[in-house]
């Protein structure tokens, strides 16, 4: 049953220009003063959100982009101050980029915000996707084999640190704590101080490609999955393929148990109208997204995810992504009546989170969550 509401915000600023006409991705820039905005208008999204009574907002850590699409270096040290000017809302780590941390670092750095923002800060990891964020940062994890063994060992490392008193560590690239000699005696384990407060910690981890290995992984660590602007065809196979690899791992879930599910969303009196508004945004995501293979309208642009293959801009239109379910257009009605039959398909599934393409502007981000809430939340409340 479906109660709780969220939205993912990756930290874009407010751009001049938006569309495949518009100005070329890689050749956006912008000054250090319109960077920072991107802090202000977090600050007025969540603040919103709060008052309209969801339940989280999600951000996701990125670096060195100055195109300005993805501008949020730091979701720990945000979702502290988030929850200082807000009430209520929780903030989701959407994802923090594991290859980018030493795990110990991170999870210190979690459970610090733990504490101050007392439970309101949300676990989530991610093995990142521009090859220019890890690189720069010293780890030269351009090959994806790599940067996934680095990434599972890393998430190990973290939910030890989490769930046990002490622990230690010996892997490939990790050996935990040095066997060195300590204060007179051999050092054996090392214990994260402080832990979070709020345990069991929630982890969550985005589900790109649907791989068999990777939902292994998370059923394996007990980690919840994120399916977000997935064509509707590969969400539900998605969705009963972490069911049963769940279920072999002792789990019985309900189908939709322990995942989030996200759309892209345009409400407007009419379909047409919602198509027309977002149609600029929606291309600007496309012409940013599909160089790095992170499309998933269909079957063949998540071959393409899974092999990290670029994508042709062009190759999916909005119009695709409202008849597959990826987008949701149209009145408000509309939506309430799919999230329904959604929540009738999956009845273990308690989030559904709203998201917005690069490029929106604050403005439209906020009338958009204003409406959401004033007009599809209620249908879904007791």
């Amino acid at each position: 049953m479906i109660t709780k509401f969220a939205t993912v915000y990756a930290g874009h600023v407010d751009l001049p220009d938006m569309g495949q006409m518009a100005t070329p991705a890689n050749e956006r820039r912008y000054s250090n003063e319109v960077l920072s905005t991107v802090f202000q208008k977090t600050e007025d999204v969540a603040r919103v959100m709060d008052e309209c009574g969801y339940d989280a907002i999600w951000l996701a850590e990125h670096h060195f982009q100055h195109e300005g699409y993805e501008c949020l270096p730091n979701i720990l040290m945000l979702a502290v101050h988030l929850a200082h000017v807000t009430p209520r809302i929780r903030i989701g780590c959407g994802f923090n980029i594991a290859p980018m941390w030493h795990p110990l670092r991170l999870a210190e750095d979690f459970a610090t915000a733990d504490i101050l923002t007392r439970g309101r800060t949300i676990f989530g990891v991610g093995r990142g996707y521009h090859s220019r964020e890890v690189e720069s940062f010293g780890n030269p994890m351009l090959d994806a084999e790599a940067n996934r063994e680095l990434f599972e060992e890393q998430v190990e490392i973290i939910l030890k640190a989490f769930r046990e008193e002490s622990f230690s560590h010996r892997g490939k690239h990790y050996t935990l704590p040095p066997e060195v000699p300590y204060r007179g005696y051999p050092l054996k384990e090392i214990t994260l101080v402080p832990r979070p407060l709020h345990q069991p910690v929630e982890v969550w981890q985005p589900i790109v490609s649907g791989s068999a290995r990777g939902l292994e992984f998370m059923a394996r660590h007990r980690i919840k999955g994120v399916i977000s602007a997935t064509a509707e065809e590969l969400v539900q196979r998605w969705v009963r393929d972490y069911q049963d690899i769940a279920r072999r791992h002792g789990r019985a879930l309900q189908l939709g148990e322990d995942l989030i599910l996200g759309f892209r969303m345009c409400i407007d009196d009419t379909a047409e109208r919602a198509i027309e508004r977002a149609r600029p945004y929606f291309e600007e995501h496309a012409k940013v997204m599909a160089p790095l293979g992170m499309l998933r309208y269909s079957e063949e642009h998540v071959k393409a995810v899974a092999a990290r293959q670029p994508q042709s801009p062009t190759s999916a239109t909005l119009e695709n992504g409202v008849r597959n379910r990826s987008w949701l257009c149209g009145p408000s009605g509309d939506i309430v009546s799919y999230l329904k039959e959604v929540e009738r398909r999956y009845p273990g599934l308690d989030h559904v989170m709203i998201g917005w393409a690069i490029g929106t502007p604050r403005d439209l981000m906020v009338e958009q969550l204003t409406r959401f809430a004033r007009e599809v939340m209620p249908a879904f409340r007791p």
